[in-house]
């Protein structure tokens, strides 16, 4: 079961800001979605997520029409998105912030405390389980952010820029992150992301965009080598 987008537009007054994608998400993958700013990528993940309605083409996830519903119809299917700032709860201890989303799917207190502890020992952040979430480092915050999204029980995760701000083995320690999130849980991830030595090494395939339009998508050897993406948005910079 794919979470497909097909021929989205999303318009702003007379600003076009999708115009005419389609991009699917597989299970148990990891796809990047990259582009220069203003291109329309978190615009992308808000319809794919229900935050955002689509002015013509449809959502689908699976064979499930999703076309125009709200962000807890997605989240409830197991769509689960985060965004730019993590932004937990700061009154909250770490351990908390990530029951907050057991607790929300009817898991029981007592288990849910249990689960939590488990999660964030999969992100190394056991032994910060009982602080505040005011004493975590940027990078543990980033990580605390994919815990807490992980409690929901997503089948499809959508990151908004996971490693903005991190220094080199901070993203190196997302990285490794993600990976086992996709491979101990089996959730197809989309991520939208800069940090493009990040991208090219985590992701199975990239989906380009420039200016609302897709201009390649393919696995991270073809992109690096595409005329159209560096022109676009690589440069020269990128090894092909």
């Amino acid at each position: 079961m794919d979470l497909a987008a097909e021929q989205l537009t999303v318009r702003f007054g007379g600003l076009t800001a999708i115009d005419g994608v389609s991009i699917a998400l597989r299970g148990g993958e990891i796809l990047g979605l990259i582009g220069p700013n203003g291109a329309g990528k978190t615009t992308l993940v808000n319809v794919l997520s229900g935050f955002q309605r689509p002015h013509l083409g449809a959502v689908r996830l699976g064979d499930r029409d999703m076309t125009g519903r709200v962000a807890n119809d997605f989240a409830r299917s197991g769509v689960v998105r985060t965004f730019q700032a993590v932004r937990l709860f700061r009154r909250l201890s770490v351990a908390e912030n990530v029951e907050v989303g057991l607790v929300g799917r009817g898991v029981g207190r007592a288990k849910a405390r249990r689960e939590a502890l488990a999660m964030l020992a999969e992100f190394g952040l056991a032994g910060r389980a009982h602080l505040p979430a005011t004493a975590l480092s940027y990078g543990e915050e980033r990580r605390a952010g994919l815990a807490r999204a992980l409690a929901l029980g997503p089948r499809y995760l959508l990151l908004d820029e996971p490693a903005a701000g991190l220094a080199a083995a901070e993203a190196d320690d997302l990285k490794r992150a993600i990976l086992a999130l996709r491979d101990r849980h089996g959730c197809g991830i989309l991520v939208i992301e800069h940090n493009m030595a990040l991208v090219m090494s985590l992701c199975d395939r990239i989906h380009v965009l420039s200016s609302g339009r897709t201009i390649a998508s393919g696995p991270p050897s073809a992109i690096k080598a595409d005329p159209a993406v560096r022109t676009a948005y690589l440069g020269a910079s990128v090894a092909a």
